[in-house]
């Protein structure tokens, strides 16, 4: 996919929480999970592999400083991690927060809801997510 074309090299992708010169990472806005954030390699790459050691270890800092924020701050049951890139094939990781209350736990995120949302539950870790928005930017400012 040439860069032009791609939705990650022509925008954020969602609310933008920390941004240096190798990456972003945005919070997701995925409807019934709030808690779903993705660190994307601004350089327009489609495979983890394209990357050089020390670029891959940049990134996957970015991923665990997220779930580590994540599980402090939340206690979730789960910590999804995924890169899959079939529909953008610009590198991204999702890094999502998971609960047993979650409409599709312990399924993945992308398949069908087994249960109706909790809407309580949803309120909750949403109003968290400016602490948590906070807390990453600052872990990966240091």
């Amino acid at each position: 996919m040439p860069a032009q074309a791609c939705p990650l090299c022509e925008a954020d992708g969602g609310l933008l929480v920390f941004r240096n010169e190798a990456l972003r990472i945005i919070q997701a806005g995925e409807a019934g999970f709030p808690a779903f954030y993705r660190v994307i390699w601004n350089r327009h790459v489609a495979e983890f592999s394209d990357l050089c050691a020390a670029e891959r270890e940049t990134c996957m800092n970015a991923v665990v400083t997220i779930e580590q924020v994540l599980r402090s701050e939340l206690r979730p049951a789960k910590i999804n991690l995924a890169a899959l890139g079939n529909v953008v094939p610009h590198l991204h990781w999702h890094v999502i927060a998971r609960f047993e209350w979650d409409s599709y736990f312990p399924a993945p995120v992308w398949s069908a809801p087994q249960r109706p949302a909790d809407d309580a539950q949803l309120a909750a870790v949403a109003s968290r997510c400016g602490e948590i928005n906070r807390r990453i930017a600052e872990t990966m400012a240091l």
